[in-house]
């Protein structure tokens, strides 16, 4: 028996799937491109800053890779290493951990580059150009090819504000000023503390 991959024709469509399993989709193209695994050190670096940012926060407006962007252009979908949520979202993705494009979007959302020249192509230009667009005013690329924290802030439409850090600086977030982590801890260059 020949098995043929759905194919949807709206974001609804797609929404409303299920394959009975707990894997991620991508949408693109009307077609179902599963998320691969993240590696080991993205999970550890997306970790220590879920804790970070809890600390600060409280558990219920942090959300970790399992949280799913609607976006505007190919694909349809992201998942962020971590995502900040408002107040309203919580209620909001009781039944599905999806942020709509209906919605505000989140307040700030992180991704942790994989290796790769695709992959870092997809950070820094395709995921930026797309969560500039849903307006999500701080994003931030967590790279550990070099060990830098780059913090992109919205200024009006444009992610025109953009901030580089290293080594034991003290990454400065717009949105969230009493967060204290530096780059050295969110890599693991030395003992969290």
């Amino acid at each position: 028996m020949i098995q043929t991959r759905p194919r949807f024709l709206s974001f609804e469509e797609y929404l409303s799937y299920d394959d009975g399993t707990e894997k991620l989709y991508e949408l693109f193209n009307g077609e179902l491109v599963e998320v691969p695994p993240e590696s080991g050190e993205n999970v550890q670096i997306a970790n220590r800053l879920f804790l970070a940012f809890a600390i600060l926060l409280g558990t219920d407006r942090v959300r970790g890779h399992g949280l799913e962007l609607e976006v505007r252009g190919e694909p349809k979908n992201r998942y962020p290493d971590l995502t900040i949520l408002r107040e309203e979202h919580i209620q909001l993705l009781k039944i599905r951990n999806t942020i709509r494009l209906n919605m505000a979007p989140p307040l700030l959302v992180v991704e942790v580059v994989s290796p790769g020249d695709l992959q870092r192509d997809r950070d820094y230009v395709a995921k930026r150009s797309q969560y500039q667009d849903i307006g999500i005013p701080e994003y931030w690329i967590v790279d550990p090819q070099d060990n830098t924290v780059t913090v992109l802030t919205l200024l009006e439409t444009t992610y025109s504000q953009v901030e580089r850090f290293q080594g034991e600086e003290v990454v400065r977030s717009p949105q969230f000023p009493d967060l204290q982590i530096t780059s050295a801890q969110i890599f693991g260059s030395r003992a969290d503390g």
